[in-house]
């Protein structure tokens, strides 16, 4: 009896994003060119901000840790699915299946509150400008940091023992571009209502608690920077949050669309065109949207480079 609960499934086999060859070779080609940059991007902001001095601030400690979630994030997706456009099977084992859910739910969750502890952090510093080196000390940082981490573990923790707690005997067709438990969930030859609500329970702790510091904190931010007097100051602060807000959208928002609501029993193409925009895009958007367009990292990038800041 005990055998016959085991899972018999040894490996699980993706429908991807496409069967038609040609969509595929151009899928290829554009995961290949957005996985580059987001690869050159990230490690271009880490190395940055450890050899420059100038961003050795509690801002860009957080920035560090976001572009190394990002990059991590990315790659225990994108090589795998780059591989699986020019495979004619598209198949992944057991173990490597829990294993990707494992590293792609800690990063990813990590990466949430990560966002969340940002977007305090702006807070303080535009609203409490005189308390902000007060309220941002090295020790509050480095423990908000590890909050985060430690919240991504407990998130994907939690996730992939209610997902693999479940037996998968029979199919084995992921109609997805990789292990992501929602999708594996419709696979189980078991009821699934105790994992959908621990995973739902989950969602509200990383996805809808962060998010909702997060507008609160840019509500507060863009209250401010209507009552300055510098217009030109204003311009800014409103082009950064709202190219930060932009990224809210696209991560956030795929993810509650994707966690937050009832698992049917089939995956549609929309559901997967969807999960690309908080796997594959927003991790290359991170860096050029948190980082790139900063005045001090520009400046820093100048340095490396050998050139003079203009």
């Amino acid at each position: 009896m005990e055998k016959e609960n085991q899972t018999s499934v040894n490996e699980f086999i993706f429908l991807g994003l496409s069967q038609d060859f040609q969509t595929q070779i151009l899928l290829f080609i554009l995961f290949f060119i957005i996985y580059l940059l987001t690869v050159f991007g990230n490690l271009l902001i880490i190395i940055l901000i450890f050899i420059d001095l100038r961003l050795h601030t509690p801002m860009y400690f957080f920035l560090r840790n976001l572009s190394f979630a990002d990059l991590c994030f990315s790659t225990s997706i994108v090589p795998q699915v780059l591989i699986h456009f020019l495979a004619k099977k598209k198949s992944i084992s057991f173990f490597g299946c829990m294993a990707q859910i494992i590293v792609f739910l800690l990063v990813g969750c990590t990466e949430c509150a990560l966002l969340a502890v940002m977007s305090y952090d702006r807070y303080v510093a535009v609203c409490k400008p005189l308390h902000y080196s007060t309220i941002m000390t090295q020790q509050i940082c480095l423990q908000l940091t590890i909050g985060s981490w430690a919240s991504g573990a407990l998130v994907s923790l939690v996730d992939t023992i209610f997902t693999f707690h479940l037996p998968y005997k029979t199919q084995n067709i992921i109609n997805h571009y990789f292990c992501e438990p929602p999708a594996l969930l419709k696979l189980a030859s078991a009821d699934t209502y105790s994992t959908e609500m621990a995973i739902f329970t989950m969602g509200v702790i990383i996805l809808l608690a962060p998010v909702s510091l997060i507008l609160v904190s840019y509500w507060n931010i863009i209250s401010t920077v209507i009552r300055m007097q510098s217009g030109e100051g204003g311009f800014k602060a409103f082009s950064t949050c709202g190219s930060h807000l932009l990224v809210v959208v696209l991560f956030y928002g795929s993810g509650i669309f994707t966690y937050m609501r009832p698992n049917s029993k089939t995956t549609k193409e929309r559901d997967k065109i969807i999960s690309v925009f908080y796997t594959v895009v927003t991790p290359m958007l991170n860096p050029i949207i948190y980082s790139l367009r900063n005045k001090d990292v520009k400046g820093a990038l100048m340095k490396l480079s050998g050139k003079k800041p203009s």
